[in-house]
């Protein structure tokens, strides 16, 4: 059986060119942490999460920095009891990314969102956000969903993918 450009695509994104992927690496920490792309990087991982060639579908690539997530221990104003600082924020770096790219873009909602690489200092994620309120995304049968009220801010809520697989539901 013949295997279709997707499949291609995908199999050499299990073993990407490490040269490319790091001079692309480079540019991006140059650049700013929330950037609005014109397509996808990986355009067969976003069209399995939802993503359509249409307006109404804006791509960000979102920088989000690694390292613990320890909360640091307060200085003064508290008794003994409060001052212990054993919790860890328990969200992963991909729903940081998207609430990130949600805050930035508050008219739009998040979809979904993959990796695109990391290096030693950052994550680097491609989030597919939706505008509700554009017609073609109305009259779109697949994604009209994301129109009615109950589904506004999803990624606050924890409702997203990666925000669902860190609260331990998946």
């Amino acid at each position: 059986m013949a295997k279709g450009m997707y499949h291609y695509l995908r199999e050499a994104w299990k073993k990407p060119d490490k040269k490319t992927l790091r001079e692309r690496m480079i540019s991006w920490r140059k650049s700013e942490s929330v950037v609005k792309l014109e397509k996808p990087l990986r355009i067969d991982r976003a069209r399995a999460l939802g993503y359509k060639a249409k307006k109404g579908f804006i791509v960000v690539r979102v920088r989000v920095r690694r390292g613990g997530h320890k909360r640091p221990r307060p200085n003064k104003g508290r008794r003994s009891k409060r001052l212990h600082t054993r919790k860890n924020l328990r969200m992963n770096y991909q729903w940081i990314a998207e609430q990130r790219a949600a805050r930035k873009f508050r008219n739009l909602e998040v979809l979904n969102s993959y990796k695109i690489g990391k290096d030693g200092m950052y994550y680097f994620y491609e989030v597919i956000l939706v505008d509700p309120e554009r017609p073609e995304i109305k009259k779109d049968p697949v994604i009209s969903w994301i129109t009615k009220p109950e589904n506004r801010k999803r990624v606050f809520r924890g409702l997203t993918s990666a925000a669902k697989k860190s609260r331990g539901l998946k």
